[in-house]
């Protein structure tokens, strides 16, 4: 709606005939605090759409900073990555087979060392620490 000079002339002109020049004054200040007030309005719904804009877009980059995608997670190996170069691949580990409860026994009852004692200042086999407390 581009009005030129002339179209605002004929407006002035039909406004100033129907309204007289006492109420043209009156008319023109409501018309300005229509469009203030209208402006305003405008002003203030374009400032919460871009507040509700940025909430949304913080609750996105926390739920991905704390939640990463899943896809992200299933593109990593469970396999460590082979070895350097020269270097024979790692041996597969020994598998274990589980054992009964006759064979955790039998193990349980065998020592799993010896104690030997050897001391050059005792005859006998007993330890005894040297007069300063030091083993």
């Amino acid at each position: 709606m581009n009005l030129g000079f002339p179209e605002m002339m004929f407006i002035f002109v039909l406004a100033l005939i129907l309204f007289g020049p006492k109420k043209l004054p009156e008319i023109g200040r409501q018309i300005g605090k229509g469009l203030a007030e209208f402006k305003r309005a405008s002003r203030e719904f374009q400032s919460q759409i871009e507040d509700e804009v940025r909430k949304l877009e913080l609750e996105t980059d926390l739920k991905n900073t704390i939640d990463p995608p899943v896809s992200l997670s299933n593109t990593v190996e469970s396999q460590p990555p082979a070895l350097t170069v020269g270097s024979s691949a790692p041996a597969a580990e020994p598998t274990v087979a589980p054992a009964s409860t006759s064979e955790i026994a039998a193990a349980a009852s065998e020592p799993d060392y010896t104690v030997t004692h050897s001391s050059s200042s005792d005859k006998a086999g007993s330890y005894r620490p040297d007069s300063a407390g030091n083993a």
